[in-house]
C-alpha cells in the first residue's frame, strides 16, 4: 500500500495512491494509519481521490482505526467518488466518518 503523506495546515494528509483498498491490503492499510496516531492522537486526512474500489474489509480496517485512533483524535475521509463514495454511502459509513468531497473542504471544517 503506497501513501503520500503531507502537512497542510498543520494536520497530517494522508493520500492513498493505490486504486484498491480490498482484503489483500487492509491490514497493512490499518497499520499504515494506526502509526499517525501513536505517540500522540492527531487528526489524519485521508485522501482517497485515487481510490476507485473498497470492499467490506477496507471499510472495516477504516472503522478499526477510527475505533483505535486515541483521544483527541480523528479519522477524516476526503476525496472518495464513484464507487468508493456509494460504498460509503450504502453502508452508512458516510454518517460514521466525517466525509468531504475535497481535502480542501476537509480542511476548512477541521479549521473552523
Amino acid at each position: 500500500m503506497r501513501f503520500d503523506n503531507s502537512t497542510m495546515n498543520g494536520l497530517l494528509v494522508s493520500k492513498v495512491l493505490d486504486a484498491r483498498i480490498d482484503a489483500a491490503v487492509a491490514q497493512e492499510l490499518k497499520l499504515a494509519l494506526l502509526q499517525h496516531f501513536q505517540p500522540e492522537p492527531q487528526t489524519v486526512i485521508l485522501n482517497l481521490e485515487a481510490v476507485t474500489f473498497i470492499d467490506s474489509s477496507g471499510l472495516g480496517a477504516l472503522v478499526s482505526v477510527l475505533k483505535n485512533r486515541g483521544n483527541g483524535g480523528d479519522l477524516i475521509i476526503s476525496g472518495s467518488k464513484g464507487a468508493v463514495a456509494s460504498m460509503f454511502k450504502l453502508t452508512r459509513m458516510d454518517k460514521v466518518f466525517r466525509v468531504f468531497a475535497t481535502t480542501e473542504e476537509a480542511l476548512q471544517a477541521v479549521s473552523k
